[in-house]
């Protein structure tokens, strides 16, 4: 592995200047790796950071690699990591015009990366440079240790997708959040619906004095707005004040808890094994925004790299080499799911829509077909409307806000159904549905999900751990269960309680109907009629145990 030569690193700067010109916005500082096939092969387990820790399930990730590329040899093109600054590998094969392509790929997943606002609690530090610290304590602690390291990676790892993104997240401070809207959005959130309790109507009415004051007295117009709002509650600012004061309620994630609750993890001889924990921690939760944006980011990176690379001078006479590896890439399958095709189709088609603006009030009012496929504001915002769904949208949001009929219509799109042919004894694939909401949710039940389970503080007592999983209508994976549990158990130091919902009975015809599409299959409610329970695993002398609470549809 080698920095890239000087000629390639021209090629890229030419691509940034032309990237900043169509409107990405990120850091001049880049790192830009080349590589061989094998060597990515290396990397990919650890999700290209070369610093990461060392975990035997990386070693096996990497010989099951090793055995696919020497049936099936492939060439891996480009990768980009979210670091300090940025890097990037690229094979060591490419041809110039391969690299523009390739380039301009890269510099659109570095601009999400910078600009998506999952991603600001990544922005204050150098990820490789922590990766490595973390990588040297592993070791240190393993020959002190032994085995018992990974034990608790492995424990650690089992529970590690129940990191509280969201609240780490939430603590990141906007650079709006210092100005002095902190207690308009106190007034409006907290004061007139929680403690006032006012009506819709009256509510509006605020807003509406809100907006007056800013439309008449500009940059003074908060001040004038809240001088009011004294005159007509005068016991708001008190109890502003007062709410300034309160610490807020923060709901630690079950790593978080374990390393502060834990009495075994707490003891002097156990205490290296929290520093393994914090590691695993950190590491989920700088992933995280990866795995919860790989629709847009892929969707993103593949929209600029064939608007800039179509544009670029320095593709004459490779046009049909690009559109041979751009379809690729790119192309639409009819069953499962490529993000970098929905991803870049979706952007191409906001992008049309606001440019005609049909994001708009007047527009979802339309009801004639006709008028609505004809409809052009000619807004021309197209360009600044899909900055803003990168700056502000995660995958849940994009698909759930954009897939409609019309994108459906367009690409001819549907999901697909499977269905046993008694007849012929062999599965059938069919078109199941052609409707928005169908395929949406499809499209969203495929994307990263983990369940949510909370720490019940009132049921975790006599040094028992009480877990509740919060159904949101997809049962846990009982095959993970004990091995899960056993490793709580082992870093609470106590038994564990575990409260889920599963199935208790389902009826239906004798031949299952699946709906099939990205990464997900689910029975589908015409077909089935399912009842769940309430059930209750203990884990306790590393023995589990089941106990049946009661049937859901009885509550």
């Amino acid at each position: 592995m080698e920095l890239i030569g000087q000629h390639a690193k021209k090629i890229m700067e030419g691509c940034k200047q032309r990237a900043r010109d169509a409107g990405l916005r990120f850091q001049d500082d880049t790192l830009e790796y080349i590589v061989t096939n094998r060597d990515l092969l290396e990397l990919s387990p650890k999700i290209m950071i070369p610093t990461l820790y060392d975990y035997w399930v990386h070693d096996v990730e990497v010989l099951k690699g090793k055995g696919k590329y020497e049936l099936y040899p492939g060439n891996p093109y480009e990768t980009v990591i979210n670091t300090r600054p940025p890097i990037s590998f690229y094979n060591d094969n490419n041809p110039d015009w391969l690299n523009v392509m390739i380039f301009y790929h890269v510099i659109g997943h570095i601009d999400f990366f910078q600009n998506n606002l999952l991603f600001q609690h990544t922005h204050d530090y150098d990820f490789t440079g922590e990766a490595l610290s973390d990588k040297r304590l592993i070791a240190r602690l393993r020959s002190e240790k032994g085995r018992w390291v990974d034990y608790v990676i492995e424990f650690a790892r089992g529970i590690d997708n129940l990191v509280s993104f969201h609240g780490e997240l939430s603590r990141v401070q906007p650079p709006s959040a210092a100005s002095g809207s902190g207690p308009i959005n106190f007034y409006f959130d907290v004061f007139l619906q929680s403690l006032k309790k006012v009506n819709i109507t009256d509510y509006i009415k605020e807003i509406e004095r809100y907006n007056q004051c800013i439309r008449d007295y500009g940059q003074h117009g908060e001040e004038t707005f809240l001088a009011d709002t004294e005159l007509k509650h005068p016991e708001f600012k008190a109890v502003y004040q007062k709410s300034l004061q309160k610490k807020p309620e923060t709901r630690m994630d079950l790593l978080r808890f374990l390393m502060v609750h834990s009495e075994f993890l707490n003891k002097e001889e156990n205490d290296w094994m929290k520093s393994v924990l914090q590691v695993i921690r950190k590491t989920s939760l700088f992933f995280q925004p990866q795995i919860r944006t790989k629709i847009m980011n892929e969707g993103w990176a593949s929209y600029w790299h064939e608007v800039l690379f179509m544009a670029d001078d320095r593709i004459q006479g490779h046009e049909v080499d690009f559109a041979r590896i751009n379809a690729g890439v790119t192309a639409l399958p009819r069953v499962g799911l490529n993000p970098y095709a929905l991803g870049m189709r979706l952007f191409y088609y906001i992008k049309e829509m606001a440019d005609k603006g049909r994001h708009t009030m007047t527009f979802h009012q339309m009801k004639d077909a006709h008028l609505r496929e004809v409809y052009d504001a000619k807004t021309g915002a197209g360009r600044r409307f899909i900055f803003d769904v990168r700056e502000n949208m995660d995958d849940f949001l994009f698909v759930k806000t954009f897939v409609d009929q019309d994108f459906i219509d367009a690409h001819k799109l549907f999901v697909v159904g499977k269905r046993m042919n008694p007849a012929k004894t062999a599965w059938e694939y069919y078109v199941k549905s052609r409707k928005a909401e169908d395929y949406r949710q499809m499209l969203i039940e495929g994307l990263y999900h983990p369940p949510h389970i909370e720490i019940d503080p009132k049921k975790t007592e006599n040094k028992t751990l009480y877990l509740v999983h919060r159904f949101e209508g997809k049962p846990l994976v009982k095959d993970y269960i004990a091995n899960t549990m056993l490793g709580i158990e082992y870093l609470w130091g106590g038994p564990v309680k575990l409260e889920t919902s599963e199935v208790a009975k389902t009826s239906s015809s004798p031949y299952a109907v699946f709906n099939v599409g990205g990464t997900s299959a689910q029975e589908t409610s015409d077909t089935f009629d399912i009842k769940w329970q309430r059930v209750l695993y203990t884990m306790e002398k590393r023995r589990l145990t089941r106990r049946i609470l009661y049937n859901m549809e009885d509550v």
